[in-house]
């Protein structure tokens, strides 16, 4: 037999055994890869359509300011124009619309219900801004009664609230003109006197805002039900708009003037992939968390709205923030990491056993081959004193070589030869014993 320096023969052999002792480990492995894949979420796609409404600029204007957020982590923002509030709810309730997520005044959903819909959060305040041709001391809606009254275009969130807050102060379409109109269009109706009041729910630093209360023919009506009102609709906040806060040195209004307030809100479907969910918590942060006129610095985005359930990750993003990862890292390589750990933590879990278990394992497999023979050599051991004839020693003899000789012939990997020697010893041992026995024998047998 030639001798083989590299121990090729005995590497195989080894091999084979490492591989026969891991192949129930491999296939838990990949049993473990293939439940991951199957459950993991799928990568979040790069495109995002938000609902606004033609006749709310301000939903048009943050839609805007996100897109150029959301460019910058490599997704697109695609708006979709809608006749306002009810539009958007309808388009996010409708499993076939392509619409991801809308702007929705809170309140709008208390007639129609939430369904399976989440939400974001608010993100302002949306004043109530009620402007009439009549005297200063006014302050109950009542007193429009008979009136010719703008209330919003119907279907947006404005035309909803308003007329609730009419019907509530005894202001109806039987007493009074109620007219479907807003915005820019309602303001020059009342400036030309066409109207007798106008409601505008809008931000302060809206141009049409600004516009009418310098108007001097115009007044501001402070609502002295403010309180009343936030107490009964939960979704309304009682606001009060400071004397001299929207014009210092002209002191413009020249009173406090209490006002009520929904907020706008940001209303996703349930399926809307989470990883695009955090990243519209960041961006609305990033875009709404300054101070305003009725909001202190980081008091938006919040959990104000009463209207939708928020959203496991909005929850989680109002109680503790944004994930670490999603902190320092871009968006797709957070996404990245998010997804990739969804494998490893499961087949961490298998591999830090399996790496205990696995040696443990291969080492009784490779035992196991001289298992069977140490069995064969203890009962010959047990049968040393049943001895009696030589007959029987030579049998004894040749059952002994005959376990050498399989012995020999096992192939071990090298670091694992030391347990054939220790086997050959022991049968050693046993032959040993057998011819101290026979050399007993013998010098008993009478000469």
């Amino acid at each position: 037999m030639k001798f083989d320096p590299r121990n090729n023969k005995f590497t195989a052999i080894f091999t084979g055994e490492i591989l026969g002792a891991m192949l129930p480990s491999i296939i838990l492995i990949c049993l473990a890869l293939f439940v991951a894949y199957k459950f993991i979420d799928p990568a979040p796609p790069r495109k995002i359509v938000i609902a606004t409404g033609n006749n709310d600029i301000n939903y048009n204007a943050f839609a805007s300011i996100y897109g150029v957020f959301l460019k910058q982590e490599g997704i697109t923002l695609e708006t979709r124009p809608t006749s306002g509030d009810k539009e958007n709810l309808r388009l996010l309730k409708d499993p076939d619309s392509e619409v991801d997520i809308a702007f929705i005044q809170d309140g709008e959903a208390h007639a129609e219900g939430a369904g399976t819909l989440l939400s974001l959060g608010s993100l302002y305040y949306q004043p109530v801004w009620i402007f009439c041709r009549c005297k200063l001391e006014t302050t109950h809606l009542s007193a429009l009664k008979g009136k010719k009254i703008a209330v919003g275009y119907s279907g947006n969130g404005t035309h909803t609230l308003v007329t609730t807050l009419l019907a509530e102060s005894g202001v109806t379409a039987d007493n009074s003109k109620l007219v479907e109109t807003g915005g820019e269009e309602a303001a020059a109706a009342l400036r030309k006197g066409k109207l007798d009041a106008a409601f505008f729910v809008d931000v302060p630093t809206s141009y049409v805002i600004r516009s009418m209360i310098e108007d001097k023919q115009l007044s501001l009506l402070s609502m002295d039900t403010a309180e009343a009102f936030s107490r009964k609709f939960s979704f309304l906040h009682h606001l009060v708009l400071p004397e001299g806060a929207m014009d210092l040195a002209h002191n413009v209004p020249a009173h406090d003037v209490h006002m009520v307030a929904p907020t706008a809100t940001l209303v996703v479907k349930e399926n809307m992939h989470p990883a695009l969910v955090y990243l519209m918590m960041k961006v609305i942060a990033q875009v709404h968390g300054g101070a305003g006129l009725f909001n202190a610095k980081d008091e938006f985005p919040s959990a104000k709205d009463t209207d939708f359930p928020l959203s496991t990750q909005a929850l989680n993003f109002y109680k503790s923030g944004l994930p670490i990862i999603d902190k320092y890292l871009p968006f797709w390589a957070a996404t990245f990491v998010n997804r990739t750990l969804i494998v490893i933590l499961p087949l961490l879990a298998l591999l830090i056993p399996l790496t205990k278990i696995i040696p443990m394992i291969y080492v009784w497999l490779v035992k196991r081959k001289l298992f069977r023979y140490y069995g064969e050599l203890r009962y010959l051991d047990t049968q040393l004193r049943e001895i009696r004839t030589a007959e029987d020693q030579r049998l004894f003899v040749e059952k002994l070589n005959e376990i050498e000789s399989k012995v020999i012939n096992v192939q071990l990997p090298v670091p694992f030869s030391q347990y054939a020697y220790e086997l050959r010893a022991h049968i050693e041992l046993v032959r040993s014993k057998l011819q101290h026995q026979n050399y007993t024998q013998a010098e008993q047998q009478p000469s």
